[in-house]
C-alpha cells in the first residue's frame, strides 16, 4: 500500500492518484532514446535501432538498475507496434515491459516519440488522433500494472519540425500545416489519456514538454518574440483545457483550427491526472531578431526560471523530465550541466513548486541529434550516462552518486515532515 501522506514537495490539492506517486519519494529518472522521426528521402531515424537497444536491452535495463534509477522513460516503437487500425505487435513490448517489472523498475510510458507508421502518413492525417487512442487504450489492456505515461512526447517539439521548421515527417513550413499538426497532435494526447483512464482510472500523465523562451534582440523583435510566447503555450493550454489569449485565438483561427475543434479542448477536464514534465536543453532560449528569424542563444535565464513561468500558468505539479549535455573537449561539460540542472530544481522546491522528479535522457549516448537526425552522419552524440559500448561516463558516475546521496536526504526530510507534532 502506498503511504499517501503528502510529502513536503507534495500539495494537500493534489488529486489522490498524484499525492500517492509523491508519496512514493522522488523519482530519479533517465530514458531510453526512442525517438523515430522520418526525414528526408523517407528514412526513418530510429534511435532504439541506431543505438543498439534491439541487441542489448536486457544489458540496458540492468544498467538503469546499476546508476540507481527506480523510473525509466521508455515504450515500445509506434510504427512497428501499430500495424494497422486495430491490429498491434506486441512481441517486443511483453518481453522488454515483463522485464522491466520483474527488476522493479517503474516504466513511464512513451507511446509517441516523434513518428507515426508509415500507414498513417504523418501529423496531417486527421484519422491519426483516434487511431492513437485506440493504440493507446490497447497497450493499457495489455499492460494493466502500467501507471505513468508520456501518450505524446514534446507535442511542441513534434510540431515545430514536422510543420514549421519542415525537418521531419511531413516537412512543412506554413502556418496551416503547423496549426494543423498542433490540433491532431494534442487531440490525441488528450483521447489517449482518456481511453487510458478507461482502463487505468488511476493512470497518471506525465506531460514531457519542451520549456522555451524567446529574447528580442532588438525593440523591432518585441512582437515576434512576444508571439512566439505565446506560441509556446499552445500546446499545453489545448491539452490542460486553458484559454489560450486573444491573439493565439486569432492564430488558430486563420489557419484552420474550427471552432468545434478549440471548444473540444476547452471542455477537457484532465488536468487532476497530469504531472507537467518539463524538458530543457541549452537550444531552450531563444534569440528573435527584427525579421522574426530566431535562433539558439545559450541559457540566458536557465530552467529553474523559465520552469517557473510554465509552473505560474498551470499550477501542476512538475517533473523535470529531460536533460543533457555533450561531454565536450574537456570530458566535464556534462557534469557541470547535471549539477546546474540539479541546483535550479532544488531551487524550485526551496520556494515552495512541487517537484516530483529528475531525469537525465538518456541512458546511452545517442546519434546525429547534433542535427536533429535531418543528416545520416552516424555522429555518436556523447551525451548519454553510458556509452554505445555500455561503459558508464563521468557524468553517469555523477548522476550514481547524486542519486545515492541527494536520495536519502530527501528520504529523510520527507519522513521528518511527515511525522506527528510532539505534544507541547
Amino acid at each position: 500500500m502506498l503511504d499517501v501522506a503528502a510529502p513536503p514537495h507534495a500539495s494537500p490539492s493534489m488529486p489522490p492518484a498524484v499525492q500517492s506517486l509523491a508519496a512514493q519519494g522522488f523519482m530519479f529518472a533517465t530514458g531510453i532514446e526512442n525517438s523515430a522521426p522520418v526525414v528526408a528521402g523517407g528514412l526513418r531515424r530510429d534511435q532504439l535501432g541506431e543505438c543498439g537497444f534491439y541487441d542489448r536491452w536486457r544489458e540496458d535495463f540492468s544498467l538503469v538498475r546499476e546508476i540507481g534509477c527506480g523510473f525509466l522513460r521508455y515504450g515500445p516503437q509506434l510504427h512497428t507496434a501499430l500495424r494497422g487500425a486495430g491490429l498491434y505487435d506486441w512481441a517486443f513490448a511483453d518481453e522488454t515491459f515483463a522485464e522491466l517489472r520483474r527488476l522493479r523498475i517503474v516504466p513511464i510510458v512513451d507511446l509517441c516519440h516523434f513518428g507515426v507508421p508509415d500507414w498513417i502518413g504523418d501529423f496531417q492525417n486527421p484519422d491519426f488522433p483516434e487511431l492513437f487512442a485506440e493504440y493507446a487504450q490497447a497497450f493499457a489492456r495489455r499492460f494493466p500494472w502500467v501507471q505513468l505515461y508520456t501518450p505524446v512526447n514534446e507535442m511542441f517539439i513534434t510540431a515545430v519540425f514536422s510543420a514549421k521548421y519542415g525537418w521531419w515527417n511531413e516537412r512543412r513550413t506554413d502556418d496551416r500545416s503547423y496549426v494543423s499538426a498542433i490540433r491532431n497532435v494534442v487531440r490525441a494526447n488528450v483521447l489517449a489519456m482518456r481511453a487510458i483512464l478507461g482502463v487505468r482510472p488511476d493512470a497518471i500523465f506525465i506531460q514531457s514538454e519542451s520549456t522555451e523562451h524567446f529574447h528580442p534582440e532588438c525593440p523591432l523583435a518585441r512582437p515576434h518574440a512576444e508571439h512566439r510566447n505565446a506560441e509556446r503555450f499552445l500546446t499545453l493550454d489545448l491539452n490542460y483545457g486553458r484559454r489560450v489569449c486573444s491573439s493565439m485565438y486569432e492564430y488558430l483561427m486563420d489557419n484552420g483550427m474550427a471552432r468545434e475543434d478549440y471548444h473540444f479542448f476547452m471542455r477537457q477536464d484532465l488536468r487532476r491526472h497530469c504531472v507537467m514534465g518539463n524538458d530543457w536543453y541549452q537550444t531552450n532560449e531563444h534569440l528573435v531578431g527584427a525579421d522574426g528569424k530566431s535562433r539558439w542563444v545559450g541559457e540566458v535565464f536557465g530552467y529553474d526560471t523559465v520552469t517557473r513561468e510554465y509552473h505560474e500558468r498551470y499550477r501542476l505539479p512538475v517533473m523535470h523530465t529531460e536533460t543533457n549535455m555533450d561531454q565536450g573537449p574537456r570530458g566535464d561539460e556534462s557534469e557541470r550541466w547535471l549539477w546546474k540542472q540539479w541546483s535550479g530544481l532544488m531551487r524550485m522546491r526551496q520556494i515552495g513548486v512541487p517537484m516530483l522528479g529528475f531525469t537525465w535522457y538518456s541512458l546511452t549516448d545517442q546519434v546525429d541529434w547534433d542535427t536533429a537526425l535531418r543528416k545520416v552522419n552516424g555522429k555518436v552524440n556523447p551525451r548519454g550516462l553510458y556509452d554505445l559500448d555500455r561503459r558508464i561516463r563521468p557524468v553517469g558516475r555523477a548522476y550514481q552518486r547524486l542519486i545515492a546521496e541527494w536520495g536519502e536526504v530527501l528520504r529523510l526530510e520527507d519522513a521528518c515532515l511527515r511525522l506527528p507534532l510532539a505534544a507541547a
